[in-house]
Formats: structure tokens, C-alpha cells, sequence
């Protein structure tokens, strides 16, 4: 939807493709030609090059957009793209394959002149032995990550704190990055000890130019998943910022960058940083780096595909205007270790308001697949500074309404109240650390001017409807066909007195 919208301010027409799961979804209906590509499994449909292909030949369609998961950093699909003819909206298939690669990507990074985490030189393969992974990880140190070579949103990604863990930690890695992303290659990196997760949006065109953007804070994760993103970050100073966005310049430059991307680093609190990884594609988080600088970055990917030159202001882009901050609503239930909730959204009433944006796939009616992720909403909010955003944020949570599913709304509302993160005092272990003390207390749980608002409310019900109710004599069938009203108890049938469920139906069916 966010893409269609693009296209729309561009004048263009779009076209969608769906699953069996997705043909009554709200992006269907957005686009103006919509194309089934199979069944609901993603092997069957959105992760078939062959499918996607045919369905921009049958439509005429001169582009494609990837859009920010599945194929979307996958090598094979851009390339494939360009050999049937079709404007690939994103980087060449050969600096996907060179960043997406985690490996080559660090060999890059160290080229450029930027320092990298300390891990594994090369990647190791589905066939190599653990025996070698074993040997590998005693050079790296513990404790230690297992992260998969493509792919990100934390799949394929283990950390490891001792040996006896690590066969476990691999073969769990594996099994999600091939699952994930067809790839179940993985290298190890050295763990750092609570650092800030700080990436810094890019966009370049063909003629070379690459332009940095305000930094973006993403440590708020739960188990190396994101869970709220903001900009700028609460850690980096102004000059701090001209030096990741250097960096990132020169990652990028390095392998002859072209559309939007992201340069990730891991920021110690001395303000040294490593490079982390780079995501060859539009981020899940592209709506907080808009909200600050006012760029549209969809739009941009279309321009810079179609050959235009960038023109927009190097110095602005990284002068922040207000703060913004993004929550990843989600189908899950947070008082159940936040497992998936799907079914059908009875209700969906987003927020507005001043500040708000709400970019969102779904309504009232659709149905939240066992398939795919359960992302609901990116709901975003902009203030003049961090705590004028987070006051709307915290707005927000109070207006939205989704009923139907659980969703991560209470986990928002309660973590947007803790001190540690008002303040800005956070990193990337931090979220999983609260959780971990909580112990299991729930999110949902009403409070005590809520139980008793909702017991007077009962007891006024209660009290309304017997006064209501009107006192009906009972009506009882004569012999000659005729209706009377009976006083006293009914009459019974062979000795049995007649209970009041009999009494009720009788009364209803003969209309009293």
C-alpha cells in the first residue's frame, strides 16, 4: 500500500500481486490491477521469481518493486528482472549479492576504511562441518553471534554464551535462514556487550551522488528483533552523526551503491562503532526517516530507477527537523511470550491526530494468516522533540482500537511509561532484560478503577434490566383453541412439573 501510494503521487498506475490467503486484502483493491500468483504458502507464491515475472508481462507493467521482505534482497530476482526487460527498483543484482552477503559485505566495509565487529573471515556453508564451525568460533571468542549470511528482521540470528551451546545455536540458524531465505549459510561474530543498535539511511543514484540521512535508533529489540525505531537517536551528537554518516558514504561508494539502502552499526557508549550489516532494500523503519527530513524515499527509489538525479540538500538530511518514533503493532499476544494471534480483526480504529501516521496493510474484516508476519500497523508519531513524540505516541496507544486478535498494543502503552527508555538510557539487550523481569506479569491486566468502574456497570445492568423486564402472566392453551392467562404455577404433564426453560419457549411461541 505504501508503494501504490508512491506510484499514485507519480502519476503512475500500479499492479498487485496476491496469494490465495490475500485476495480480499486491502492492497489488492488499492492497486489498480491486482494478479492471484498461488496458493498461500510463500514457496507457492510471493517466493516464486517465475510467477512475479509473468505477472508484470501479462500487465504491461515496464518496473518492479520488492517492497521490504521476501525477494526483496535477493540477488537472483533483480537480476532476473533486468534479463526479461523489467526496471528493477532497487540496487544492481550485483550489489545485492555483494551486500546482502554479511561476509563480503565486512570485507567491504574493512576496504572502505570502516571498522567491522570481530567474526568469521568467510562465510561457512549448509556442508561444513561442525566440527570446523567448532574451531572457527574458539578463533572468534565467546560469546559469540551466529548470524545468517542473507537475509535480516532477526531470522537466522543466535547468540551463543558458552561452546556447549553452539551446535544448537547453528543448527537453529540454519534452519530459519533457509527457511527464511533459502540460504541456511551463517558466519560467527563477536558478541558486544550491551551496545546501541544506530543505522543511517542512504539513497544514490546513477550518477553517483549518495546522500546520508539523520540516524536512526532501532535498539529497542526483542530477542535481535525490532520493536520500535526513532530519529534521531537520543546517543548521537552532531558530530558523532557526520561521522557514521561518512562512514556509511564510503561503505556505500565502496561497492557502487544505487536506490535506497541502510548502513547498520553497533555504537559502544565510548561513541567507538562497528560496522554491523547493510540492508540492500527499503527498511521496515523508511517512515521515521521521513518524518524528520520531509523526503519521500518511495518516491526517490521510483525517480532514481526511472534515471534522474538526485537533487535533494546533503546538509538538511542530516539536520533533523522535530523527532519521530515508529511501534511495530503486531497480532501477538505479549502475555504469552508474544506468539502470533491470528484470526479476523473484527475492529481496526487506527489513531489520528496531529503528528500521527499510520501506514497499515489491513481493516475491519481481514484476516491475520498463520502464513505470514503479523504485522498489523507501522504507527509512527513526530513531536518538536523526543518527549513531544512520545507524549503522542503514547496518545495513540490510548485511541487505537483493534478487537478480534491480541495484539502488542498493551506491551507499547506499558513501555512507553518505563524510565529507562523516557530518558533514553537503553540498548540493545535492554528490552529482553525488562521482560525477563517482569516475570511473567501480564500486560493485560485491568486496573483497580477499572475492575471497579466495570462492577458498577455491572451491578446498574443488572438492577436496569430486572426493572425492564415486565411481569407477563403465563399463558396456557384451552380445549377449545382459545389462550388464557394462568395464575399460579403451570400445570404439568403426567405428574412432571414443568421447569422454566419449557415454561419460557412455550411463551415465546404462542407470543406472549
Amino acid at each position: 500500500m505504501r508503494i501504490a501510494r508512491a506510484c499514485r503521487d507519480l502519476g503512475l498506475a500500479s499492479v498487485a500481486v496476491y496469494s490465495d490467503a490475500d485476495r480480499t486484502a486491502p492492497h489488492v483493491r488499492m492497486a489498480d490491477e491486482a494478479v492471484p500468483i498461488g496458493p498461500s504458502p510463500p514457496g507457492e507464491s510471493y517466493l516464486r521469481i517465475d510467477r512475479l515475472i509473468h505477472a508484470a508481462h501479462v500487465t504491461g507493467a515496464d518496473a518492479v518493486h520488492p517492497g521490504y521482505g521476501f525477494l526483496s534482497e535477493n540477488d537472483a530476482f533483480a537480476r532476473q528482472c533486468r534479463d526479461t526487460g523489467l526496471i528493477f527498483i532497487g540496487p544492481s543484482p550485483e550489489a545485492i549479492a555483494l551486500m546482502g552477503d554479511k561476509a563480503s559485505a565486512r570485507r567491504v566495509a574493512l576496504a572502505a576504511g570502516v571498522p567491522v565487529v570481530p567474526g568469521s573471515h568467510a562465510p561457512c556453508g549448509v556442508d561444513v562441518p561442525f566440527d570446523t564451525v567448532a574451531r572457527e568460533a574458539l578463533t572468534v571468542g565467546y560469546p559469540l553471534m551466529v548470524k545468517a549470511v542473507a537475509g535480516g528482521g532477526g531470522k537466522g540470528l543466535r547468540a551463543v554464551r558458552e561452546p556447549a551451546d553452539l551446535e544448537s545455536a547453528v543448527t537453529a540458524a540454519r534452519s530459519e535462514a533457509l527457511s527464511a531465505f533459502g540460504d541456511g549459510a551463517f558466519y560467527l561474530e563477536r558478541w558486544l556487550d550491551r551496545p546501541r543498535h544506530v543505522e543511517v539511511q542512504l539513497l544514490g543514484d546513477s550518477f553517483g551522488t549518495i546522500v546520508p540521512f539523520t540516524e536512526r535508533e532501532c535498539s529497542i529489540q526483542r530477542r535481535h528483533q525490532k520493536v520500535i525505531e526513532e530519529s534521531p537517536s537520543p546517543a548521537v551528537s552532531g558530530e558523532l552523526r557526520a561521522e557514521l554518516a561518512r562512514a556509511a558514504v564510503a561503505i556505500a561508494t565502496a561497492a557502487g551503491y544505487v536506490s535506497a539502502g541502510t548502513v547498520e552499526f553497533l555504537l559502544e557508549s565510548s561513541g567507538h562503532f562497528y560496522f554491523l550489516e547493510m540492508n540492500t532494500r527499503l527498511q521496515v523503519e523508511h517512515g521515521v526517516t521521513e518524518m524528520v527530513t520531509g523526503v519521500d524515499l518511495v518516491c526517490w527509489q521510483i525517480r532514481i530507477a526511472r534515471g534522474e538525479r538526485l537533487d535533494v540538500d546533503l546538509d538538511a538530511m542530516l539536520t533533523p527537523r522535530g523527532h519521530a518514533i515508529e511501534c511495530r503493532i503486531y497480532a501477538e499476544d505479549p502475555d504469552a511470550g508474544f506468539l502470533p494471534s491470528p484470526g479476523t480483526l473484527a475492529t481496526v480504529r487506527m489513531p489520528g491526530g496531529p503528528g500521527i501516521r499510520d501506514d497499515s496493510g489491513v481493516e475491519t474484516g481481514s484476516e491475520i494468516s498463520v502464513h505470514y508476519d503479523p504485522l498489523i500497523s507501522k504507527l509512527v508519531a513526530w513531536g518538536d522533540d523526543r518527549p513531544h513524540a512520545i507524549a503522542r505516541m503514547a496518545r495513540a496507544m490510548r485511541e487505537i482500537d483493534v478487537a478480534g486478535v491480541r495484539t502488542s498494543v498493551p506491551f507499547f502503552r506499558w513501555i512507553l511509561q518505563q524510565p529507562e527508555f523516557l530518558a533514553g538510557r537503553f540498548h540493545t539487550e535492554y528490552l529482553d532484560a525488562l521482560l525477563h523481569e517482569r516475570n511473567g506479569q501480564p500486560f493485560c491486566a485491568a486496573e483497580a478503577s477499572h475492575e471497579e468502574v466495570a462492577a458498577i456497570a455491572a451491578a446498574l445492568f443488572s438492577a436496569i434490566s430486572v426493572a425492564a423486564t415486565p411481569a407477563i402472566a403465563p399463558r396456557w392453551p384451552c380445549d377449545d383453541g382459545r389462550v388464557a392467562a394462568v395464575e399460579g404455577p403451570l400445570p404439568t404433564e403426567a405428574g412432571r412439573r414443568i421447569g422454566g426453560w419449557t415454561r419460557m419457549a412455550r411463551r415465546e411461541g404462542l407470543g406472549a
